[in-house]
């Protein structure tokens, strides 16, 4: 069985791992655990041979826990990629390659606030209120391996700007992170969903350019307290 290439989970021991199908397989002789974190070292090994991937699945979300090949084979890619890293060519691709992804991610942040602020739709009277917001929203949602909706592609970038607005809200206007909400399906969904209308029913007031008073408003409280408080990254939709 070395010689197939599987995706597995972790198993009961340091050397053992389980199948899709619930199998518990032990780590072939001469086999080491690559650890995560390295792309370029990890497809190589891949494409050198047979490999165990281990992933292990929590909730929702999906982590890797490394790569098992052989250890000669694992060994002997790092040497070569060591010797090609120390090389003048390639630090000078990687800094392009630096520049590029700053120059994409700086033009993202920008269509994204573009986004929040076409979402926000707010009155002429607080045109102030939806700029500092929409740059509070931005600033958190937007980060690289910020783990929110806006880093997905899945949906178009309308839909995750409206979706950060919502989080950011729940966050910063409900009493959400101090709610202990029973651990049953979909009840968190279900408080979700409540708490976005709430919001929604805040926005449609500044969309309207109703009279606000300041001193009650929650928005204007999480708009006065955001640049203090430090918010959880929301992957989900609301």
């Amino acid at each position: 069985m070395p010689d197939q290439t599987r995706v597995v989970s972790p198993g009961s021991g340091e050397r053992s791992v389980r199948t899709e199908n619930g199998v518990e397989l032990q780590v072939p002789n001469g086999w080491s655990l690559l650890p995560p974190g390295d792309a370029g070292w990890t497809r190589r090994v891949k494409a050198g041979g047979p490999t165990w991937t281990v992933k292990e699945k929590k909730g929702r979300r999906t982590f890797s826990r490394g790569v098992w090949a052989a250890k000669d084979r694992i060994e002997e890619t790092k040497r070569a990629l060591d010797a090609e890293r120390s090389t003048d060519a390639y630090a000078k691709r990687k800094q392009r390659d630096q520049a590029r992804r700053e120059e994409k991610q700086a033009v993202y942040v920008e269509d994204f606030h573009d986004a929040v602020l076409l979402f926000l739709g707010f009155h002429e009277r607080f045109r102030n209120d939806a700029q500092r917001m929409a740059t509070l929203v931005t600033s958190h949602a937007t980060p690289v391996g910020s783990g929110t909706v806006a880093r997905t592609e899945r949906i178009p970038i309308e839909k995750r700007a409206e979706s950060a607005v919502i989080a950011w809200l729940r966050h910063q206007t409900t009493a959400y992170d101090h709610m202990k909400i029973p651990r049953v399906k979909g009840k968190r969904r279900e408080v979700r969903r409540m708490l976005a209308e709430e919001s929604r029913k805040l926005l449609s007031c500044y969309r309207r350019g109703d009279a606000v008073d300041v001193d009650s408003c929650l928005l204007q409280k999480a708009l006065n307290e955001s640049d203090n408080v430090e918010l959880k990254p929301d992957s989900e939709t609301p």
